[in-house]
Parts: C-alpha cells; structure tokens; sequence
C-alpha cells in the first residue's frame, strides 16, 4: 500500500540502474537498457535513475557521438517513460547552437522534459575544451517533492548546490565517478545530504571505460540524516527503493538547521 504523509505527499520509488557502459555505441547501449530494464524492472517505480552519459559513456568525442534534442535518444527516453509510466533521468551528449553540452534529461511520460546543462566541467578530463557549461540550476517536481539536478562534478561544489530556504526536498546527481576517486564520492555524498537536509541520490556506472578507467559504482541514496537508504558498490544493479516524504518534514521540523543558514545570491 502507498504510503501518504501527512501533507498529503506520497513515498517516491526510485529505481536506480547502475549500468556496465558500451564505450561510444550508442545503439548497444540502448538496446542493452531496454533488455536489462524488461528484465528488472517488477514493480510499479515513480522515476528511472541512469548514469552520466549513459548512451556513450563519458566521451570527449563529441563531435562524432552528439545528438540534437530529436535524436533516438530523446526517443528511446520518452518511449521508455511511457512503457514504465515514470519520469527517467540521465543525461547525453547534445549539439544545439554550435554548441555541445552535456545535458542531463528529465523526461516525463507525456512526453515533456526539462533539461539540466552541466555547470561544472571536469577540467582534469578536458571536459572544459569540448563541452559549454550550464548557468542554470534546475529543480522538477514530481508526485509533489522537488528534485535538484545535478552532474557528477557538481557534486563537489557545495554553494552551487546549496539548498536555499529548503527549495528542494531531493538532490539528483548522476555520474561516471572513476574507482580511484571513490572516497570522494563516498564522502561528499553523506554530507550533501546532511548540510542540505535533503535525500541525495546517486547514480553511478561500473566497468571501464574506452581510456581504461575503472568505476566502480558505489550508487547510493542518503537520507537527511546520512543513513543509507541504498547502496551498492562493484556490480551491475538495478533496484528500486522508496523514500519517505513524513520522515523528511520529520527531520527538519526537529533539525530546523536550515533556517539558521547563511543568505547569499551566486553572482
């Protein structure tokens, strides 16, 4: 049975899919995402979480992989959006205005999406030279709560994510965060959650990719407190859970840090 809150807002159910990536075939990994969601999917879910780039990989190729916002895989969401009757996240590479971006999509089952431009680029990666960042924050809503998107980089920048006058109840991050750096994001995670007073969620792949660079997944859901409502390292997964709105309001009404935080405005 659903569970309602006493405002009237019901749990959501995430399903996460951390997935193995086919190095820039986009036609292999749509097919395999189609296959592994038939097969996994068992139960009703309110959103499909994938990870950073998930029809390439995290390329810098992007002349030769990017899609215009009609491309398959627009198409490939928005049909699986309506097959599962849910929102899906993730993002792709994007050419518009002379410009490629890596943009994450949320897509919903009528068809209507809004995107979400990644501010920070991986400058390490050469992220920076391809790609054109993003100056806009983006918050949805669905089934009541407000989800942030993010991109893995942004995760470590906390003034660009910080949660002003509680204005969302859900962080949305999606990533292809490198095994080696895996403490970082094990670590910025929790405390995203916990200075925001937020659920984090967090989408990771696994394998390596075409420059032999291992991940490791480690996806993951924070509650506001930083306890662990999911978490997987290493393998390949697909798993829906449910977070609970009551036990969101809860923590804020006895925690109300959030009232107490610093005022600013991003230049």
């Amino acid at each position: 049975m659903e569970q309602i809150s006493k405002s009237g807002i019901s749990n959501l159910k995430i399903t996460i899919f951390q997935a193995y990536l086919f190095w820039e075939n986009v036609d292999k990994n749509l097919q395999n995402l189609s296959l592994r969601l038939s097969m996994g999917i068992k139960e009703k879910t309110d959103l499909i979480v994938l990870p950073e780039m998930f029809n390439t990989g995290f390329s810098m190729n992007a002349e030769a992989l990017a899609e215009e916002m009609d491309g398959k895989t627009m198409k490939w969401m928005a049909d699986t959006a309506v097959k599962y009757d849910c929102a899906v996240a993730g993002s792709l590479i994007i050419k518009e205005g002379g410009n490629y971006f890596n943009r994450l999509i949320w897509m919903l089952p009528g068809g209507s999406y809004s995107p979400y431009d990644k501010r920070h680029l991986f400058s390490l990666g050469g992220e920076d030279a391809r790609y054109t960042p993003g100056n806009e924050k983006v918050i949805v809503n669905l089934k009541g709560w407000n989800i942030r998107l993010a991109i893995c980089y942004d995760l470590r920048f906390p003034v660009w994510l910080r949660n002003q006058n509680g204005e969302y109840d859900a962080l949305l991050i999606i990533a292809s965060w490198p095994d080696k750096r895996s403490a970082h994001w094990n670590a910025l995670i929790p405390a995203r959650a916990i200075e925001n007073q937020s659920y984090v969620i967090a989408a990771n792949r696994v394998g390596h990719d075409g420059n032999e660079m291992y991940h490791s997944g480690h996806s993951q859901c924070i509650d506001p407190m930083g306890k662990t409502v999911y978490y997987k390292p290493e393998d390949e997964d697909l798993y829906t859970f449910s977070i609970s709105y009551e036990e969101l309001i809860k923590t804020r009404e006895s925690f109300p840090f959030l009232q107490d935080a610093d005022k600013f405005k991003m230049l």
